[in-house]
């Protein structure tokens, strides 16, 4: 864990001490940090916007009731991400996981690091993603897209280290192989393709 992990870390601990005694605006606090992670976390379990909202809002009231019971056995981002996870898994349960049109997404729901990042990139690599299992497309968001260790993918997703490895290395294989034909292009050097 580097130095903003840390801190960023001790910051959330802080924050969930404070949501245990009862303090609603450290709950805030964490909301407006992690909503943007959860969302594009989510988007990776489903496209559907008004589950991303209801999963965000159920994995937070969560975090808020048991914020006292936080044994620090992992990172408090490790934590939260395992609820949404479990969170997610429920409501499409629930709800099924029917596709919706991206379109219909709002642009903020389809987080980016890079405000400028070019459309059209960030289209191909959704289509190569749709062609995932769920639990694949988790797998890369988390590792690639939140930066977590595969140690913590394994905590947030309840199972082996080599059962995430696996997942990883079956989805880059199938992004690989489905990228280039997305692009039009019969082959893509090893270098570009996760």
């Amino acid at each position: 864990m580097n130095d903003a992990d840390t801190d960023a870390d001790s910051t959330d601990r802080l924050l969930l001490q404070r949501m245990a005694a009862g303090d609603r605006t450290a709950l805030s606090v964490l909301y407006r940090s992690y909503h943007g992670r959860l969302s594009r976390f989510l988007s990776r379990l489903t496209r559907r916007a008004d589950i991303i909202e209801e999963v965000i809002n159920d994995c937070l009231w969560i975090t808020w009731q048991k914020a006292g019971s936080f044994h620090g056995d992992s990172r408090v981002s490790t934590w939260i991400m395992g609820i949404a996870y479990r969170c997610g898994l429920k409501a499409l349960r629930q709800h099924g996981s029917e596709p919706v049109d991206e379109d219909s997404i709002p642009e903020d729901r389809i987080p980016s690091h890079d405000p400028d990042e070019d459309r059209e990139l960030r289209d191909w690599l959704g289509k190569g993603m749709d062609r995932l299992t769920a639990d694949q497309r988790v797998v890369i968001e988390l590792v690639y897209g939140v930066g977590h260790t595969l140690d913590d993918v394994a905590v947030i997703m309840q199972c082996p280290v080599g059962t995430v490895k696996a997942r990883l290395f079956h989805a880059r294989v199938k992004l690989r192989n489905v990228l280039p034909g997305l692009a039009g292009a019969t082959s893509v050097s090893r270098e570009n393709v996760p």
